[in-house]
């Protein structure tokens, strides 16, 4: 699925929250994310999600694919792959077409796989064509 120490990386990020930012809101947009800062609200994409290893995301979140390293408080929905890295750590319900886990990880929560697509086709605030 991913490469490793392909964590933070994935190409053209659209949106970096870096290590030393903290914020509170509702993250939404098409593009990937990479999250290595704090962040309470909520995260949605419809592009990829890499959740780095020192990140701590209080928040649901919803991505295309991600990959977790760091520490996830609230659900996750992936409507394709997700990778749980030796460092993850999630309190919350996961929603993934596939899931891996690596030795060491943590899933507190339950957990659905399926093949059917699990976000919504339009991001919240866009107009629908």
């Amino acid at each position: 699925m991913f490469k490793k120490n392909e964590v933070a990386d994935f190409g053209n990020a659209e949106t970096i929250i870096g290590p030393s930012v903290k914020v509170e809101g509702n993250f939404v947009g098409q593009g990937n994310i990479v999250v290595e800062g704090i962040v309470k609200g909520s995260v949605k994409t419809n592009g990829n999600l890499s959740i780095g290893g020192k990140a701590k995301i209080t928040a649901a979140v919803e991505a295309a694919n991600a990959i977790i390293s760091g520490e996830v408080r609230g659900n996750v929905t992936v409507s394709g792959d997700l990778e749980l890295t030796e460092s993850a750590r999630i309190t919350g319900d996961v929603a993934a077409k596939t899931l891996s886990i690596a030795r060491g990880a943590a899933l507190n929560g339950n957990c659905t796989m399926t093949d059917k697509p699990l976000m919504k086709e339009e991001v919240p605030g866009e107009e629908k064509k």
